[in-house]
């Protein structure tokens, strides 16, 4: 199987003056899962080349045994360093789709109009998608072949108002994913703040915070496969 990961390339924290990215326990448990599985991965992002992390996600307090490994493998920080552009990509190259979240991705992927049709693409191809944390308001601008919002009447999740309150963000974000979710329609649902959680709607899978990046990306890995046993994934 081929995964392609889409990270941010936005390291601005609104005005603050501070830095955000992509979070590194969103890349690199998924990273691990997937490559345990035996599949090929390829990362890419908006500008290409390094996107930038979150230098939160990097603390002590939010390391992982699956980031100080991914901070020690030589092989996924070349990959990370050379990711490629996003408008270079084809979806039809991969079986599936994943986005891993952090703030960076509301200012960038948000209002991206390639990464709105790999959206598109990859779900019209009987491909899933799974996005962790911040990165469900990447689905923002997304649509329908008759152009209703693609998450409208689905089911999904994303950081809740109050995992944003949590982290004093809420006047400094360009929108709430909560909000914004249901807004468009969506069926958002929540457990409590910090706690794993996963929403599959059919090919959409949406994980609510950094410690729904595993299990978002196991809900991936068995969904995928049985797409492809059952012949629904095309190459």
């Amino acid at each position: 199987m081929k995964v392609l990961i889409v990270l941010t390339s936005h390291d601005q924290l609104g005005d603050t003056g501070r830095k955000t990215g992509f979070w590194l326990e969103e890349l690199a448990a998924p990273y691990y899962r997937f490559k345990e599985a035996g599949w090929d991965i390829t990362l890419a992002s908006p500008k290409g080349g390094q996107p930038p992390l979150d230098p939160k996600s990097n603390e002590i307090a939010n390391q992982t045994d699956q980031t100080r490994r991914f901070e020690a493998d030589p092989e996924a920080t070349t990959a990370l360093a050379h990711t490629l552009r996003l408008d270079s990509i084809a979806a039809d190259d991969y079986d599936t789709v994943f986005y891993p979240g952090g703030h960076g991705p509301l200012w960038d992927l948000a209002e991206d109009a390639v990464s709105a049709r790999l959206i598109e693409t990859t779900l019209r191809s009987s491909k899933p998608l799974a996005l962790v944390c911040h990165a469900p308001g990447v689905l923002r601008h997304t649509v329908n072949e008759d152009g209703t919002p693609l998450v409208q009447g689905r089911k999904l999740t994303g950081f809740t108002n109050t995992e944003e309150e949590g982290v004093q963000l809420t006047d400094v974000v360009p929108f709430l994913v909560e909000d914004e979710l249901k807004s468009l329609g969506g069926i958002y649902s929540k457990i409590g703040d910090w706690e794993p959680y996963v929403v599959q709607d059919g090919l959409l899978i949406t994980g609510q915070n950094p410690a729904s990046s595993d299990p978002a990306a196991d809900a991936l890995i068995a969904l995928t496969t049985a797409q492809a046993g059952s012949g629904r994934i095309g190459r």
